[in-house]
């Protein structure tokens, strides 16, 4: 994953930055306050405080839905490239190291701007608990290794390689990571086109 140069490794042991201070800043600088922010990512107040200061980190999802907010892009708010290009290699993925948990997200796409689609695999330590989420869009998850417990409305899936979901966002969601095994899952998720302060 990219951070300034993109070498992270499932197994990396450096320390994860920590991007409260870079979000804060740039919410200040457009005057937004944390209930405009929450509004426009259907994020709670109290959890976005919480990544401000580092005691709490979000997921990818949630990442792109806090620049969106910020009128800016993941890349441009955490200061990396911001390459588009439809063809990428294996050995030349952006990648994004996040949370005290050391989540590992491999940037897949998108490959053209005005993209719909955002496709990443996630590497997840073992016992890992999501985020408890319900937003807009659509979400397909195909787990490639290890074993999950996906919790959708009101239904539980537990998940084995070879295993897909995809569901409306809408429906609140979240999954732990099950066994000693981490996990790697490739996910392709969409997210609302338009950001705004209302």
């Amino acid at each position: 994953m990219t951070l300034s140069e993109p070498t992270a490794t499932p197994q990396a042991d450096q320390d994860t930055p920590n991007y409260g201070p870079v979000i804060r800043q740039r919410r200040k600088a457009l005057g937004m306050t944390l209930d405009d922010v929450a509004k426009a990512t259907n994020l709670t107040i109290g959890f976005l405080s919480q990544v401000e200061r580092g005691i709490s980190s979000p997921s990818l999802s949630s990442f792109q839905r806090i620049a969106g907010a910020l009128q800016t892009s993941l890349e441009q708010l955490i200061k990396v490239p911001e390459p588009y290009s439809e063809y990428v290699s294996k050995d030349n993925r952006q990648t994004y190291l996040l949370g005290k948990a050391k989540r590992l997200y491999e940037k897949l796409g998108p490959g053209f701007p005005g993209a719909l689609t955002y496709p990443c695999i996630i590497h997840r330590p073992p016992g890992h608990v999501s985020e408890h989420m319900q937003h807009e869009g659509e979400v397909f998850c195909y787990l490639l290794e290890g074993s999950l417990e996906y919790h959708l409305g009101d239904k539980v899936f537990i998940m084995t390689p070879g295993d897909s979901i995809h569901h409306d966002t809408a429906k609140p969601h979240y999954s732990r990571v099950l066994g000693n095994d981490p996990s790697a899952e490739l996910w392709v998720s969409s997210t609302p086109i338009n950001f705004s302060k209302s």
